[in-house]
């Protein structure tokens, strides 16, 4: 199938299948001498299995690591249990995070005084005053 008809049997978009080729999640498909991408059913199942991946939120590295160990006869589906282990780890620190993001917006929110111009709001003055180091999602209201 050409890389239209694998973007619709996945339910994605053309650019996503480049993207993932890109970052060496989706093997490289085979081409015609006209240099078409021609895909076949085991390039449907990667990206149906990095889709629903990405789905639960995992990371390329991690994916990409998955991918590793379901490809080794060796290795022991431990492993694969071992990571989605750490995986839940980071999903429950960003949890942890998101709640205390949500305390500090409540915490701003609750700074508002009602009917006054905008200018002059608690909320917007807070916001202008906090100092918040870049990439973080953690804030401290004064």
């Amino acid at each position: 199938m050409r890389i239209g008809e694998l973007a619709k049997a996945a339910n994605c978009t053309v650019e996503t299948i480049r993207y993932y080729e890109q970052q060496s999640l989706l093997p490289e498909p085979y081409r015609t001498q006209n240099n078409y991408r021609v895909y076949n059913k085991d390039h449907l199942d990667r990206l149906k299995f990095i889709r629903n991946c990405r789905n639960l939120d995992m990371a390329h590295d991690e994916i990409r690591e998955l991918l590793k160990l379901a490809n080794n006869a060796d290795e022991n589906c431990t492993a694969v249990a071992n990571l989605l282990e750490q995986h839940i780890q980071h999903v429950n620190q960003r949890l942890k995070e998101l709640q205390e993001l949500q305390q500090q917006l409540l915490d701003l929110h609750n700074r508002c005084q009602g009917n006054r111009p905008a200018s002059h709001c608690n909320i917007v003055q807070e916001l202008t005053e906090m100092d918040i180091p870049a990439n973080s999602h953690k804030t401290h209201l004064g």
